[in-house]
């Protein structure tokens, strides 16, 4: 669990937000695939640590390396800190687009596993060289294989090469198979494929095994989902149901009915990027509802944030102009915590609640009940929310005005008898636009990754103070920076008849570990909550 703060006026105080696991993504990537992956990956990865170094608040992720796995295993980049490291990462991402694109080479077959087993072994050794709060988020590893070749034929080569590999520390194994299509016209949001119940494997672990397209846009959103809160310690909300609210779902009338959801959010609030919240004109504010829902919701606490339903609504009985913030989404709780006889019924209703409301075209009114904070003399005023039903399974929420908050606004009727001549022109006007069944987010873009990456940008000679000069790469003989590795390397087997090269690991002294720069220990230590008040 994560300890930060949360923003907003008047004294602050410590709220446990679910961080991320350290991340290790492992580019399992053959020539001559690379020369069609290369330029989409580093894009996509650069588009996405420009954003995920920008958000303000507390930091989503922690810890994330990246190895690559061609003829052998190399480490292109340790384990650092995601916040605050943006320079280092761009770096990584410069030396993925130097990478040899073009030529053959057998691959050897324990690669992949030496870069998995690898990638603990530096683990373990970062977390002994940090204090011991910070330790403490770094107990277990998401590892991420993203890979050109059969899927399921790297899940078996993974499954034989770690049967005797101690895997406690991870928390998740996934294989990504990058496949050659593309999204002709982006219309999906989502590149990540379920894995069915065959493509899982039992090995200490599951290994989930998934797909993504070879374009920009769905490996962007893929990475995005790491910024998600995927946490399945507890359930994050409590929708309560009256005894007699849709009594065709519950066989018990006279007992409430509780839907144990997960919140996830729908989009980005743009006030927690540099410059994109429009000046003074701050509607999305973090110190708001959304955020303030979002944050309660995903505290570790004895009691869960509630949203208690008052009424039914019709689904055109609600006034746009009356929602505001940012909306989230519902979703049946995954919580391993919960038996699993407990997690179909809660889903069964879940989804059963859906149908109902989508069949009688209902909203529901629901009021927020965060959990209580102890005794207090003035009493917290109230946030209503509205619930839209949806045919994907989940359940969308929004703020929704009170009285307090209302404004007075005239609304005057449009005129029965306009001027044919205005009308004329009009629609003269209407008719030369471009008309669009939907709007497609995908395919609106409005320069905001460029413009996030120039935030970072360093005056001309002031160079990281961590970064190593290192030699000519004997592929092309370009002098780059690479960062040092933190790990002594593991044991590589050459291939026949050629003598190995050194992995980047291996260019540390043996045994040696290099501990966190200043900048790291610095950000670790702002990270964690004051011990006094």
């Amino acid at each position: 669990m994560y300890h930060g703060q949360t923003t907003g006026k008047g004294p602050s105080h410590c709220v446990q937000i679910y961080q991320q696991p350290p991340r290790l993504l492992i580019v399992h990537i053959t020539l001559p695939s690379w020369a069609d992956v290369c330029s989409n990956l580093c894009e996509a990865l650069q588009n996405f640590f420009s954003l995920a170094c920008s958000l303000v608040g507390p930091s989503r992720m922690s810890l994330f390396s990246l190895y690559m796995v061609q003829n052998q295993h190399e480490c292109i980049l340790p384990f650092v800190q995601v916040k605050g490291n943006f320079a280092r990462l761009q770096a990584c991402i410069s030396e993925l687009r130097l990478l040899q694109r073009e030529g053959c080479f057998r691959p050897q077959g324990i690669s992949l596993q030496l870069a998995v087993e690898d990638g603990l072994q530096q683990l373990k050794q970062y977390s002994r060289h940090v204090t011991t709060g910070a330790a403490l988020t770094y107990t277990s590893l998401e590892i991420t294989v993203l890979t050109s070749q059969p899927g399921k034929e790297v899940v078996k080569q993974l499954e034989e090469g770690l049967k005797d590999t101690d895997l406690v520390r991870v928390r998740r194994l996934q294989v990504v198979e990058i496949t050659k299509g593309v999204l002709g016209c982006m219309d999906s949001a989502s590149p990540v494929e379920e894995p069915s119940s065959d493509e899982n494997s039992v090995l200490g672990t599951d290994i989930d095994l998934q797909t993504v397209d070879n374009d920009v846009v769905s490996m962007e959103m893929f990475f995005k989902a790491w910024l998600h809160n995927s946490g399945t310690d507890q359930e994050h909300v409590h929708l309560l149901l009256p005894s007699r609210c849709l009594s065709n779902i519950s066989r018990a009338r006279d007992n409430p009915m509780c839907l144990k959801c997960d919140l996830q959010e729908r989009l980005l609030s743009p006030s927690l990027l540099p410059g994109t919240a429009g000046g003074s004109l701050r509607m999305d504010d973090p110190k708001g509802d959304f955020s303030t829902l979002y944050q309660m919701a995903s505290q570790s606490s004895a009691s869960r944030y509630k949203l208690q339903v008052i009424k039914a609504l019709k689904s055109s009985g609600v006034c746009e102009s009356l929602t505001y913030g940012l909306p989230f989404i519902l979703r049946p709780t995954s919580c391993w915590q919960l038996d699993w006889d407990e997690l179909e019924t809660n889903q069964q209703h879940f989804h059963a609640l859906c149908h109902s409301l989508l069949k009688r075209e209902w909203l529901l009114l629901a009021k927020g009940e965060p959990p209580s904070r102890g005794h207090s003399l003035r009493e917290a005023a109230s946030t209503f929310y509205v619930i839209l039903p949806s045919c994907s399974a989940t359940l969308l929420v929004r703020a929704v005005a009170t009285r307090e908050l209302l404004l007075p606004s005239p609304f005057p009727l449009l005129p029965e008898d306009l001027p044919a001549d205005s009308l004329r022109t009009v629609e003269s006007v209407l008719d030369d636009l471009e008309l669009e069944p939907t709007y497609n987010p995908l395919q609106v873009w409005s320069h905001l990754y460029p413009h996030l990456s120039s935030t970072f940008a360093k005056p001309q000679g002031q160079l990281h103070p961590s970064w190593e000069s290192r030699g000519l790469r004997k592929a092309g003989q370009l002098q780059i920076n690479r960062v040092r590795a933190r790990v002594a390397p593991l044991p590589m087997t050459p291939a026949p008849g050629r003598a190995p090269k050194m992995p980047a690991a291996s260019k540390a002294s043996s045994g040696v570990f290099f501990p966190p720069s200043t900048e790291e220990e610095e950000e670790m230590e702002e990270e964690e909550c004051p011990s006094g008040p």
